[in-house]
């Protein structure tokens, strides 16, 4: 039975002071403040707590944070109960969690200094109707992510928002068994992000106003590597124009503005019935971590996608302001449009190329093959040896509270 906690009030039990055989009532002790009370609750939570945040703009200076497992945190609305950190002195995110069987919904966490809600090593996630904004507007000095589950599993994002982060606003990292949907991201470097992980849906999202809408990547040198088996459907990613505003030094900083899906050295992705459009670097674009002469030190790590599957998707516009360095170098040469689709052309030694890149049977769509980008005129526009399929992806199941 779960046990529904709206306030801490503290409550002191009364004691007798005796002065010449009088008896006095000591004054009452001041009530916490919401954030004092609110952090109490989440010390002393026990499986099955609601902590409900009523209406209104609660101000907190320190981060969060739950260890306790099965706990909701619930709210009135994410445009109603606002978790402000405005004037945030201590602590790296708003609010962490590293607690299984864990529940947020129909809040907002607006304007902390490092991450506004992460969640870590928990298995059973679900972020439902949770805004996560920063309220300036794009900036460097933003926290990195917005929703950040890392290192957990099934995870369950719905109905969310995130804007403004200077890395990604809805990041998954390292994790598994993942759905992300009916969400939106804007405004912040990497609208959506998958990184590093393995199954994972992202359907029914609006990506817009970001540096890049939709970003599948595998990076070297972390702890789970091996990014693989996502779809990506069922999406708006357009008008992801917005300048790179990235913190130097962070990966999510070599994002070219105006790119709407990149795939960076991931395998098994599938990606159809989207609609790009406006996306003025490109609306696809698919490469591997070497793409450059980027060196390696990680032994374990490939760097080549496979396997990618693009399909049945809209474009409408786009291209028509390259920013990747080789797509600079290209539009030099060609004065076109990037097409709607560009592979870099690198490829693993010995492998089997008529499978890294399936575009479907006889493809129509516009593409471009960089070959490595060493020589700008020599590339290749010939969708034809992409004309191919491959099984269609599992759809991700989920056994957690939910997921309907």
């Amino acid at each position: 039975m779960k046990t529904i906690v709206k306030y801490l009030v503290p409550f002191i039990g009364a004691g007798f002071l005796v002065s010449c055989g009088e008896s006095e009532t000591p004054a009452s002790a001041p009530e916490l403040s919401f954030e004092e009370s609110f952090q109490v609750q989440l010390i002393e939570a026990q499986p099955g707590d609601v902590i409900e945040v009523p209406a209104g703009t609660h101000n907190f200076t320190r981060s969060l944070s739950l260890t306790v497992p099965g706990v909701t945190i619930r709210g009135a609305g994410m445009d109603e109960s606002i978790l402000s950190f405005t004037n945030q002195a201590q602590g790296a995110e708003g609010l962490l969690v590293t607690a299984d069987d864990f529940i947020i919904e129909d809040l907002a966490i607006e304007d902390t200094v490092g991450d506004a809600l992460k969640v870590n090593e928990s298995t059973n996630v679900t972020i439902r109707r949770v805004r996560t904004e920063w309220t300036n507007g794009p900036d460097s000095e933003n926290g990195a992510y917005g929703i950040y589950p890392v290192q957990s599993r099934n995870i369950l994002i719905d109905g969310s928002v995130a804007i403004g982060a200077a890395d990604a606003g809805i990041y998954v990292g390292q994790s598994s068994q993942i759905v992300v949907r009916n969400s939106r991201a804007e405004y912040n470097v990497a609208g959506i992000e998958i990184e590093n992980s393995t199954f994972a849906d992202v359907y029914d999202n609006v990506a817009t106003n970001n540096t890049g809408g939709v970003l599948v990547f595998d990076l070297p040198n972390l702890e789970v590597q091996g990014g693989q088996a996502t779809r990506v459907f069922n999406n708006q990613i357009y008008r992801n124009n917005t300048e790179n505003f990235a913190p130097e030094g962070a990966i999510v900083g070599n994002v070219p503005p105006g790119t709407g899906l990149l795939v960076l050295a991931n395998d098994n992705i599938e990606v159809y019935e989207n609609e790009f459009w406006d996306n003025g670097n490109v609306n696809i674009m698919i490469y591997s971590f070497t793409l450059g002469g980027r060196t390696i030190d990680d032994p374990n790590y490939d760097p080549f996608p496979e396997q990618i599957y693009i399909h049945d998707n809209e474009y409408r516009g786009g291209g028509t302001a390259p920013r990747h360095r080789f797509l600079l170098a290209w539009h030099e040469v060609a004065q076109v449009n990037t097409p709607n689709i560009v592979w870099g052309g690198l490829v693993k030694e010995g492998a089997d190329t008529s499978n890294i890149v399936c575009l479907g049977s006889n493809p129509t769509v516009s593409f471009l093959n960089l070959k490595g980008g060493l020589d700008p005129a020599d590339v290749s526009y010939d969708p034809e040896p992409h004309s191919c399929t491959l099984p269609r992806l599992a759809p991700v199941e989920l056994d957690i509270p939910g997921d309907d």
